[in-house]
């Protein structure tokens, strides 16, 4: 029987015992740096010529692991595959289907520690961070096992008289999963399994910056002895066979979070009408955010500052939901400045492996020079009032860095920076932060404090976001509680987590049938 969905508990690292398994976990991962991870086509491994090192951000010298950078040959390999399999996998039980979801969130439970160290090392994850990262994919695993069984089942509809009348779903085809490097676990897993588990078949191509944690997700789809061929798993640079999987005519749909650029880039490839393609194919899009916490002059100014440092500068402000605006009506600017700067100061930047650091290095040499261009920016724009410089030698670190007295309209309020800098707001009075929260062209997450609840109820019809929380920070959107996913250049909206996500991967199927006299023989 199964039970009703409750969300994975969050590991507690204050307890000795639990800690002890995560430095145990980091010292096995130690010991298995470096090695090499294969394609997996059809159930089978294979390796390509060029490769692609994973890099440790906190420590460069250090290679995580070594992928396959694949040919385009081979992503038109991992295609034909997933047709292949699609003619048999589409035509199993949703209860079937299900129960290797259920599996693999039992194996990611007992992988928990092992999973979230490899992403201390890779991608730069504090503890927290990344264990949160693994609870979400086994939530996402759990929920998604469930909605298909609900979604497998037959739908009533109002039938006519004489006629039993129902609707059905069933599976698009094949998919291309393309998940973020700032989630490399959850949204990887959340994606996919959200594909495979309707009966599609997925070719899965993760970020170059976070291949060795697919390739765990990879793993364990093996474990669970998931059919060959139903997920394929091909590593190399979007310009290389990324443009190959989306523009593939046998591509049915495509699954992306990532930038904004290439978001675009992938739903205008798609909508090109491809030679031998029947259909016209389906994009879920997760992009990018410019998102707001807005402080009324009614709110808990402790609560709130606390709220604004967590959103921003949690694993780095890598985070699409991240607070990357403060706004701040004129009553309480000043205090909120000196609160909001008071407690980043708190903040220990350094290496992940060591618990005592809860801020790690940015994700590449790309993402550090980017970060400090804006950081030059806003020097200009505004009034540094924390950071600004480098932290530690070695490692893409940047000290949590504050900019006040922004403006609206400005490079620094309007554009996404994608890193630990948060721009200050000041706002004449509620009415108008809600209106500079609204005015940028994304629209993915944002909260607002006030006690004052007629001021929240007026954020809640009127801040145009996807995910809106009050008197809470704007992060750590829960699955089955908070469905996630923006509007405008935020991306369709897609809710990863909720009760509407996999009909992003179904298409229904109404079937009036006769009854009451023979199908067979003549009328």
């Amino acid at each position: 029987m199964v039970t009703e969905f409750r969300n994975e508990s969050l590991a507690n690292f204050n307890n000795q015992d639990v800690a002890k398994k995560m430095k145990d976990a980091l010292a096995f991962v130690a010991l298995h740096l470096g090695l090499e991870y294969p394609l997996v086509i059809g159930g089978e491994k294979v390796t390509s010529k060029d490769k692609i090192k994973s890099i440790n951000p906190g420590k460069p010298s250090e290679i995580v692991g070594i992928a396959q950078s694949a040919t385009i040959d081979q992503a038109n390999a991992a295609i034909e595959s997933a047709v292949k399999t699609f003619e048999t996998w589409r035509y199993v039980p949703a209860k079937e289907r299900a129960d290797y979801l259920f599996k693999a969130a039992e194996v990611m439970k007992k992988r928990k520690f092992e999973l979230s160290a490899w992403m201390v090392h890779e991608v730069g994850k504090s503890w927290a961070e990344a264990d949160g990262d693994v609870c979400e994919a086994i939530d996402f695993c759990e929920f998604y096992a469930r909605e298909a069984m609900r979604y497998g089942e037959i739908q009533p509809c109002l039938n006519l008289p004489g006629e039993s009348d129902t609707l059905r779903y069933i599976p698009l085809g094949v998919g291309v999963v393309v998940p973020p490097w700032n989630f490399p676990f959850a949204i990887l897993a959340g994606m996919t399994t959200a594909a495979w588990v309707t009966g599609n078949t997925v070719v899965l191509k993760p970020s170059s910056d976070s291949t060795v944690i697919a390739a765990k997700f990879m793993e364990i789809m093996e474990e669970i002895k998931l059919p060959k061929g139903v997920v394929n798993f091909v590593t190399g640079s979007g310009g290389a066979i990324g443009d190959t999987l989306v523009a593939h005519p046998k591509t049915r749909f495509i699954s992306f979070t990532g930038s904004k650029a290439v978001g675009l880039h992938i739903n205008e490839l798609a909508a090109k009408h491809q030679k031998g393609q029947r259909w016209i194919k389906r994009v879920s899009a997760e992009m990018g955010g410019k998102d707001a916490i807005v402080v009324d002059s009614e709110a808990d100014l402790e609560a709130a500052a606390s709220g604004v440092v967590a959103s921003a500068f949690g694993f780095q402000g890598q985070k699409c939901s991240a607070c990357s605006r403060a706004i701040i009506v004129a009553d309480v600017y000043d205090t909120m400045v000196e609160k909001i700067v008071e407690k980043a100061k708190n903040i220990k930047v350094g290496p992940t492996v060591d618990p005592q650091y809860n801020m790690g290095a940015v994700i590449n040499k790309k993402a550090f020079d980017s970060i400090t261009e804006y950081i030059n920016v806003g020097k200009k724009e505004g009034r540094l009032v924390l950071g600004g410089d480098k932290a530690h030698e070695d490692g893409y670190f940047i000290n949590p860095t504050i900019i006040a007295d922004v403006k609206p309209g400005s490079r620094l309020e309007q554009e996404e920076v994608f890193g630990p800098l948060l721009a200050i707001i000041k706002a004449k009075d509620y009415d108008h932060a809600l209106q500079i929260a609204n005015d940028t062209e994304y629209g993915l997450t944002g909260a607002v404090y006030s006690k004052n609840k007629a001021k929240t109820d007026k954020a809640i019809k009127e801040f145009f976001t996807g995910n809106l929380y009050v008197n809470r920070k704007c992060t750590g959107a829960m699955v089955a509680c908070h469905p996630f996913g923006g509007y405008n250049l935020s991306g369709t909206c897609s809710k990863a987590g909720g009760k509407d996500y996999l009909l992003l991967f179904l298409q229904s199927k109404a079937v009036g049938e006769l009854v009451g006299q023979s199908s067979g023989g003549r009328p």
